[in-house]
């Protein structure tokens, strides 16, 4: 019992020492700042006025840098924006076209023979025939858009 006592003990001395030096670290930090911040002034080879024009001059131009690149986003995004729009009235000016060439061609399919009926096998041939040349075009009609 004794000897976990004193294991106690030790543990909270360690921590008691371990918040000593965290204390001492951080003020040694702030007054090393402060020292080091003073050693600067007194030694910059140029006045306090100077230095503040040459912030100054910096923080103007870092300003303008900051506008022209700005103003070359917001440039570049008015013209991806404009051209997604065409784009975007293109792909649907094509989609309604084949569409309607699509529901023109299916109409047409209704072929019958002497009797009045529709041959189902030569019908789902041509179904099948209008599909893949409606597929096609729209292949077209992507690649041309990409490439453009």
């Amino acid at each position: 019992m004794a000897n976990y006592e004193n294991q106690e003990n030790d543990r909270q001395e360690n921590r008691y020492e371990e918040s000593i030096n965290t204390k001492d670290f951080i003020i040694g930090c702030l007054i090393g700042g402060m020292v080091g911040a003073a050693t600067a002034l007194f030694l910059a080879p140029k006045s306090g006025k100077e230095i503040r024009d040459n912030i100054n001059h910096g923080a103007h131009s870092l300003k303008d840098r900051t506008s022209q690149w700005r103003e070359a986003a917001v440039h570049k995004g008015t013209e991806l924006a404009d051209v997604a729009k065409e784009k975007t009235n293109v792909i649907g000016k094509n989609v309604s076209k084949q569409s309607h060439e699509i529901i023109n061609k299916v109409k047409g399919l209704t072929v019958s023979d002497g009797k009045g009926q529709a041959d189902e096998a030569d019908q789902g041939a041509d179904i099948q025939q209008k599909l893949e040349e409606t597929k096609r075009a729209f292949d077209e009609t992507e690649s041309q858009l990409n490439e453009g």
